[in-house]
């Protein structure tokens, strides 16, 4: 890791502010199994988790060996949403955190802006973020790994990217903050990312509040 001046963090949402990822991974799950596609919970979480839905439903399309319904799509965002706005609750220390920064700091997301505030608004962080600090990787139809959400977040925030941490909890969003010239710190509970360099690993969100909340050096 860089030893380079923190003036702001961009968080990823799903999986790394709120625990969303176990529950839209079962209803995918549940839901491409309709489809004649047998998929475990683990290798979803291995695969999936992270990743722009265009690109998972291509490969559900590669294994079962035909295209998907037109609706595959609404149908899954619909169940999707419905079980978010029962269940997503926030990753321990995640309210801690963010109300510790002095830091600017935003949420840039692969997701859409719908679901990233209704996961917000569930689970009582949305008064943290105004409107104008969420960013959806929809809006510039480029998601992660690319890095051209992260890099619009930091323009937006007017910090350099080399200036700017991002917190991810996926190998896509960690390639994305990487490729983007950003100080990456991993929330690796699980101990899945031990292979890759350059990047700080953390196993609770509570391990930043000393790094962050301190703001920047004068």
């Amino acid at each position: 890791m860089k030893n380079v001046e923190i003036q702001a963090v961009i968080f990823d949402c799903d999986g790394t502010l709120v625990d969303s990822e176990t529950h839209s991974l079962a209803v995918l799950v549940e839901h491409v199994a309709e489809f004649g596609l047998n998929i475990t919970h683990a290798e979803a979480m291995e695969r999936f988790a992270g990743n722009e839905l265009s690109v998972v439903f291509r490969e559900f399309e590669q294994r079962l060996g035909h295209s998907l319904p037109e609706t595959f799509l609404d149908e899954f965002r619909h169940r999707q949403m419905s079980v978010l706005e029962q269940n997503v609750t926030a990753i321990d220390g995640a309210h801690e955190l963010i109300g510790s920064l002095s830091l600017p700091f935003c949420v840039a997301s692969n997701a859409p802006l719908n679901k990233i505030n209704l996961c917000l608004t569930t689970t009582g962080l949305i008064p943290h973020f105004h409107e104008s600090r969420i960013f959806s990787a929809y809006q510039i139809n480029a998601w992660k790994p690319r890095p051209d959400l992260f890099l619009m977040a930091a323009e937006a925030l007017g910090i350099p990217p080399e200036n700017c941490a991002v917190v991810e909890d996926s190998h896509f969003g960690i390639d994305a903050g990487l490729a983007a010239g950003m100080q990456v710190f991993a929330f690796d509970p699980h101990n899945k990312f031990s292979a890759f360099n350059d990047i700080t690993r953390i196993a609770s969100l509570n391990e930043l509040q000393p790094v962050f909340s301190a703001g920047p050096a004068h």
